[in-house]
């Protein structure tokens, strides 16, 4: 898979490209043209709930501090939100049923007859395949999760790909030509 262009800022930051005037002009008008100039805004559905909330207010600090808040992300980032929140619900249901089994592997001496013993393990096995159910959405989620901060420079990767690869050297031409071959 080929590298991704560089951004106009990591290639003025360089300070060398092999890029004409033009060319940079081109760039910098294209990136500028694809920025609205309008932050962010939370949905209805992130604003009421508190997880999506307070996940929102956090990413949009973190964006606005590299200039990235534009309302150009707005759905996919407030979609990111509720989806937080939506493995934040997940992960409590499935503490719920952490804690249903093991009350219900305590009291395992009230099932102690032939007659509830079985009632016991289907009730054992049930609770076990809800906490597997709730894994498998929650797993699905993550992976969306993790899709997204691939795409919106939220993970390393991400971010490293914009980073220049070849420190800048400072060379002085004089020099260079004195010392010759």
């Amino acid at each position: 898979m080929p590298t991704p262009a560089k951004p106009f800022t990591v290639l003025t930051s360089e300070k060398k490209s092999h890029r004409t005037k033009a060319e940079l002009k081109q760039r910098q008008q294209g990136e500028s043209a694809l920025a609205t100039g309008v932050a962010l805004k939370e949905i209805p559905a992130v604003k009421n709930n508190a997880v999506a909330h307070k996940e929102f207010t956090r990413i949009n600090k973190l964006l606005k501090g590299i200039e990235k808040n534009d309302a150009l992300y707005e759905q996919i980032i407030n979609r990111y939100c509720l989806i937080v929140a939506e493995c934040a619900e997940f992960e409590v249901r499935k503490e719920g049923f952490y804690r249903d089994l093991e009350e219900l592997t305590e009291d395992r001496q009230l099932f102690a007859d032939a007659d509830h013993i079985s009632a016991y393990y289907k009730t054992k096995n049930d609770i076990q395949k809800n906490i597997l159910s709730l894994d498998k959405q929650l797993q699905t989620k993550r992976k969306m999760l993790m899709d997204i901060e691939k795409e919106n420079i939220m993970t390393i990767a991400s971010v490293l790909r914009s980073i220049p690869k070849k420190p800048e050297q400072n060379v002085n031409p004089l020099l260079e030509a004195l010392k010759g071959d």
